[in-house]
This record gives C-alpha cells, structure tokens and sequence, in this order.
C-alpha cells in the first residue's frame, strides 16, 4: 500500500492532466493549475480513496477547517482526519 503523500499526489495530479512527478509537496494547487472546479473534484476523489470526510467549503474555501495552502499542507490534513476516524 502506497502512503498517503504518494496516493495523494497522483489523484491531484490526474486531476491537473500532468504526471506525479511534476507534483511536489510545495506545490500549490495554483502552481498546478488546478481551478475550483478541479479543486473540488480531487477533494471528492480524496473522500473516496481516504473513506474521510473532508471539513471543506467550496463555496468559501477560506473559510474551510481544511489547509489546501499546498500539497504538503493537504497531506497533513488527510493524515491527521485519518487518525482522527481511527
């Protein structure tokens, strides 16, 4: 089984259409083009593959409970729900 840094970096980058190596923890979802509509398709395909529910706003991202400031902030979130559930 992959972590979850690896499985997370390959649903964003198919969401983006580029490779997991053009994904980096530093990258933004910006930086990798992904628009709202992507933002909200790959937090969708995150709940799925994580079985989590993501506390996440997309009509007012700012003001969601979850960091989606950069990949690795995105990793943190999901491992810290994970441990949450558990």
């Amino acid at each position: 089984m992959s972590s979850t840094k690896d499985r997370v970096i390959e649903i964003i980058a198919e969401q983006a259409v580029l490779e997991p190596s053009d994904v980096t923890l530093d990258s933004t979802l910006e930086d990798l083009g992904i628009d709202s509509l992507g933002l909200v398709e790959s937090i969708f395909a995150i709940e799925e593959e994580f079985d989590i529910s993501v506390p996440f706003n997309a009509n007012e991202p700012s003001k969601s409970d979850f960091d989606i400031s950069s990949v690795r902030s995105i990793v943190a979130g999901i491992d810290r729900l994970i441990a949450e559930q558990s």
